[in-house]
């Protein structure tokens, strides 16, 4: 196989990638609200970054990968991780006690937006005109399914704000991976590791957070949902994303992120019995004409 016939098979596969980290994560949203209603935020993420540590630790045994961190990578190792796994799950997980899982979800995958513009300025990733539309094409979706609700996240100004925080940290993170690449691991590795680090700060803070820390005192129901995000929101998905973004530009794993909060949206509907209205159907028209505008490759003369 030649080398054109290679990358274009990797970019493909990364493809795939994204858009199953975007349903695993979309629909992550109403197993969060459900978790969240029995235990507390930081709780909650200490079991889903320990678990995803331990859980890609153990993968990375199994296929007898290096574990250990290159000489001279800890600093950056670190400071993607405060980026990536330390910043956004503790501002998400407070900023979605103080709004409607969908409204949080929303405002957090404004990533794409500042992931968009910072790949511009630290990479000079040129953006084409169907990288213009598809933006256009995926904010106009946003609107949509924030709709009348801007005066209502205006009333929790804090809740707004960190999920905001949130969204331009992690893409923060996203151009420091793209530009740093995995330090020298394996994906996996360097996700476990990632999740390990991240999650000593918010252990840290357990103690100082009121409620069970024990899973085991969860309903059946809470107790799936926690399964639902150790299992697939974080130990595949992270690994997913760490290895998609080394593979893709930014402008295009950051727009195909948008579908993440059109899937929490009719999750909520298949979960939790939420009714979607024509706003969410015209936010799926657009963010689908987002993602095929950057997804379909182009045609070269």
């Amino acid at each position: 196989m030649n080398p054109a016939s290679t990358s274009l098979q990797s970019h493909r596969s990364a493809l795939v990638l994204v858009l199953l980290v975007a349903f695993a994560w979309g629909f992550n949203w109403p197993m969060l609200k459900i978790v969240l209603a029995e235990m507390a935020p930081l709780h909650f993420r200490t079991w889903c970054v320990v678990g995803g540590a331990a859980g890609l630790f153990a993968i990375a045994a199994m296929g007898r990968y290096p574990l250990a961190v290159p000489r001279g990578q800890w600093g950056r190792l670190v400071a993607v991780t405060l980026f990536n796994v330390t910043a956004w799950n503790v501002l998400v997980a407070y900023g979605v006690t103080l709004m409607e899982s969908g409204r949080a979800s929303i405002l957090g995958f404004t990533m794409p937006i500042w992931g968009v513009l910072l790949g511009r300025w630290f990479f000079g990733e040129a953006l084409a005109a169907r990288h213009v539309v598809a933006l256009g094409l995926g904010i106009a979706g946003l609107a949509f399914l924030l709709g009348g609700e801007l005066s209502v996240a205006g009333r929790s100004p804090l809740g707004t704000a960190l999920m905001l925080a949130a969204a331009a940290l992690w893409a923060v993170g996203v151009v420091l991976m793209k530009r740093w690449g995995h330090l020298g691991m394996p994906a996996t590795v360097f996700t476990a590791w990632q999740l390990l680090l991240g999650g000593l700060p918010i252990l840290a803070a357990v103690p100082f957070e009121e409620g069970s820390f024990s899973p085991l005192r969860l309903g059946p129901g809470a107790l799936l949902a926690l399964a639902y995000s150790v299992a697939l929101a974080f130990v595949f998905s992270y690994w997913a994303w760490n290895r998609a973004v080394a593979e893709l530009p930014v402008v295009v794993s950051s727009l195909s992120t948008l579908l993440v909060p059109l899937v929490g949206v009719f999750s909520g509907m298949l979960v939790l019995g939420e009714q979607p209205g024509w706003p969410e159907y015209a936010s799926l028209a657009f963010v689908l004409g987002s993602l095929a505008t950057v997804v379909v490759p182009q045609r070269k003369g």
